[in-house]
């Protein structure tokens, strides 16, 4: 599986922002992607050294619109930390 493929977005709320300070980054990933796949594709894309990679399911939330109900997708979450003598990574950067 190719590096774009793994890596599918970055996360961007309040709560993966306050993680950039500690260089924790937050991306949703492939489902069927493993910890030292996500790692590989990271330092690929971004250029830096992973030191941890965190991985976790998001279920589906039950939304409504009028009577009509349904779920939307599950997805996966990896939160990944780099060294401490890793550069940032920049897309980030520009969002502080």
């Amino acid at each position: 599986m190719a590096a774009q493929d793994i890596i599918i977005r970055p996360i961007i709320t309040e709560r993966s922002m306050a993680g950039i300070g500690m260089k924790k980054y937050t991306f949703e990933v492939a489902k069927d992607a493993n910890k030292i796949e996500i790692a590989r594709a990271v330092e690929e894309l971004f250029d830096v050294k992973v030191s941890k990679v965190n991985t976790m399911h998001v279920r589906g939330r039950l939304r409504r619109q009028g009577r009509t109900e349904g779920y939307t997708p599950a997805w996966k979450k990896a939160i990944v930390a780099l060294t401490e003598d890793s550069k940032t990574i920049e897309f980030f950067d520009s969002m502080m």
